[in-house]
């Protein structure tokens, strides 16, 4: 049974978003962006509609949805604006939207609508984890070529600004991160749980790591521990995948939580 090739692919497509997740999770975590996960994730909904209405790649519609909403939601935040309702308004608003737009597609009633919003990794192809790979090594690489300069800007605005480094480009690229990782990621844990598995693991991950890069790590080991745990535990029960991965990371920040205490 484990070496049925639904479980690879399914396994390999986990462990690729885990990659991306646990690495990007820690600057969400430093910087406070859980709202703003919410915000671009949601948006997916509205890009799956858009690519059934276009009969485009799924991949394509839910990126340059999520790369819009990442774009206007940082654009706000420049502005000045009450970050906190607009963010508020444009996550639940573009939920809705892409609801509603599901069911006006011709066809939408035939659409598994619940594997966007909770995922299904058992049914992901060769092909889509060939995508999962792809978007983790770039979100890998990018951020590790702005390493420093992400890490200043996210910890200490004005010292980057000192150092020569300008805060609003690296928290673009965040924001574009953000994106990348949504649209890779829809199909494992869908939209409505995307951002949990961005912030658990790294919340997890905060008292195990003294430095910014071990944190990293161990993000990065809590979310490959809780994509493969969360499958072997739905499958053993009988639970939806994408839910199961998100109680196996919670479990595990638990775990984590009582360590400490007993440290």
């Amino acid at each position: 049974m484990l070496l049925d090739p639904f479980l690879i692919r399914a396994g390999l497509a986990a462990l690729g978003t885990a990659v991306a997740a646990g690495l990007l999770g820690c600057f969400v975590v430093w910087r406070r962006m859980a709202y703003f996960g919410d915000a671009t994730s949601h948006a997916a909904i509205l890009g799956v509609a858009i690519s059934f209405a276009l009969s485009i790649s799924i991949v394509v519609g839910v990126l340059a949805t999520a790369l819009l909403m990442a774009l206007a939601l940082t654009l706000l935040e420049r502005q000045g604006r009450e970050v906190n309702s607009s963010l508020g308004v444009l996550a639940h608003g573009a939920l809705a939207t892409g609801l509603v737009a599901m069911a006006l597609v011709p066809g939408g009633g035939r659409i598994d609508l619940d594997a966007y919003l909770f995922g299904d990794v058992l049914t992901v192809s060769w092909a889509g984890v060939g995508i999962i790979w792809a978007g983790a090594a770039l979100v890998a690489v990018l951020l590790w070529w702005h390493w420093s300069a992400l890490l200043v800007a996210t910890l200490n605005p004005d010292l980057a600004v000192a150092a020569g480094v300008r805060p609003a480009r690296q928290h673009m690229l965040l924001a574009l991160l953000l994106a990348v990782v949504v649209a890779v990621s829809i199909r494992v844990v869908g939209a409505l749980l995307i951002t949990a598995l961005l912030i658990i693991p790294a919340a997890t991950a905060r008292g195990l790591g003294r430095t910014p890069e071990a944190m990293a790590a161990a993000a990065l080991a809590a979310g490959a521990l809780s994509a493969l745990g969360g499958i072997g535990a739905a499958l053993w029960a009988d639970t939806p995948v994408g839910p199961t991965i998100v109680c196996t990371a919670a479990a595990l920040f638990g775990l984590s939580l009582l360590t400490g205490r007993v440290r």
